[in-house]
């Protein structure tokens, strides 16, 4: 997407929701995770305890992700960052494991395979973002960038000419 599209995107109703709905997906799951999942897992076999520690902590560092992420792009709608602050690699949201796969043979509580359910679907959703808001600009940037090189070459070598 070209800057004033990330811009619109989110100064949109897209984004505030997206943003509700992550922040609130954060805040659920800690609460599951010091209530009823603290609970869950004391009930848990030894071998089930431990997949749930794993995995509890892969949801809380995807999560940390998409909320780092939602909290960036509303830096920048409240123009407290640039778009191309926020476009910078160290925003970006990192490749991820898949969180769901042997969660019900393991026999973890179903509350946390519908959060890591939910929050597998919201990262896909953010990333699907991500991608387009910044991979098409950062294209867009190493062309202009390599353009202008080429022209310096041609510039320094006396335009090419003989």
């Amino acid at each position: 997407m070209k800057d004033n599209n990330a811009t619109t995107f989110v100064q949109s109703e897209l984004f505030a929701r997206t943003f509700r709905e992550g922040m609130a997906l954060v805040e659920e799951t800690a609460n599951y995770l010091d209530g009823a999942g603290r609970e869950a897992s004391r009930a848990l076999s030894r071998s089930s305890a431990l997949s749930y520690a794993g995995s509890s902590m892969r949801l809380t560092t995807q999560l940390m992700q998409i909320a780092s992420w939602l909290l960036v792009m509303r830096a920048v709608r409240e123009g407290e960052m640039s778009l191309e602050e926020a476009g910078d690699v160290k925003y970006r949201l990192k490749t991820r494991d898949a969180l769901v796969g042997d969660m019900l043979e393991a026999g973890l509580p179903p509350a946390l395979i519908r959060l890591t359910e939910e929050s597998s679907m919201l990262y896909a959703r953010i990333a699907r973002i991500d991608e387009e808001l910044f991979t098409a600009s950062r294209a867009e940037t190493r062309q202009r960038d390599a353009a202008a090189q080429q022209r310096a070459l041609l510039d320094a070598f006396g335009g090419g000419r003989r």
